[in-house]
């Protein structure tokens, strides 16, 4: 597969946020894994899944100094492993932690700056945490720094009351997110983007109807931007 099409990895178990040592055995497994594939890309979560044991959820990194210093640390230690920059993706939570000193963008751009790494955008995570914690979702996509994104996700969540919403990738996406999607693309360009759906899954051909949409978005989206280069 790998020798026809280009692949890319997304990890669930590294755990970059934990109290735990960074698994190094599984980062040089993954290395090999990479290599053997010609995969140029390896991201994961900004969250923690382990202490002691793996905990089978993506839970919470408190927002704080040094948080940022101790997640920034592993994911340095990461590349220096993997010999090629990552990218950490924006998770959704819901809970905040109250010894948390700043907010989920602060963190967030921190966090990058500090680890010098990539960006994997996931927008259905960020309308889910404005919803769940009450922020604008447009003012936090502006504030994100574009240079550092890399990849997307997009996917849809359950509505399980008008202030909370669970990321479960189990239906079809919303149009707020496809408005979030669009505005990104408006913003940063159109990077590649993937439609996350993991249970509850239509056939195909109604899957593909959101897997078009997206490649439509990212057509619309390089015509202008070519469209405002020739102008310029």
């Amino acid at each position: 597969l790998t020798d026809h099409y280009p692949l890319v990895c997304h990890g669930l178990s590294l755990s970059l946020g934990g109290p735990d040592l960074l698994n190094e055995d599984f980062l040089y497994q993954i290395k090999s894994f990479l290599n053997k594939h010609h995969i140029p890309l390896y991201t994961e979560h900004l969250s923690y899944c382990s202490d002691g044991g793996y905990l089978y959820d993506l839970l919470p990194i408190p927002f704080t100094e040094e948080a940022v210093r101790h997640v920034a640390d592993r994911i340095r230690r990461t590349q220096d492993i993997l010999e090629q920059r990552i990218a950490v993706e924006n998770a959704s939570f819901y809970a905040a932690a109250p010894i948390s000193e700043m907010d989920e963008l602060t963190f967030l751009r921190a966090v990058l700056e500090e680890a010098d790494c990539g960006l994997h955008l996931d927008i259905n995570n960020l309308y889910v945490n404005s919803v769940n914690f009450g922020y604008d979702p447009a003012k936090f996509l502006q504030g994100i720094p574009g240079e550092r994104i890399v990849y997307g996700h997009i996917a849809g969540h359950d509505l399980i009351a008008n202030d909370l919403i669970i990321d479960t990738h189990g239906q079809n996406v919303i149009d707020p997110v496809w408005a979030l999607l669009d505005q990104a693309y408006a913003l940063y360009g159109s990077f590649p983007t993937l439609l996350e759906r993991d249970v509850n899954i239509p056939p195909l051909p109604t899957l593909m109807q959101e897997v078009d949409r997206i490649a439509n978005l990212q057509r619309r989206h390089s015509q202008i931007h070519q469209h405002t280069e020739l102008m310029a």
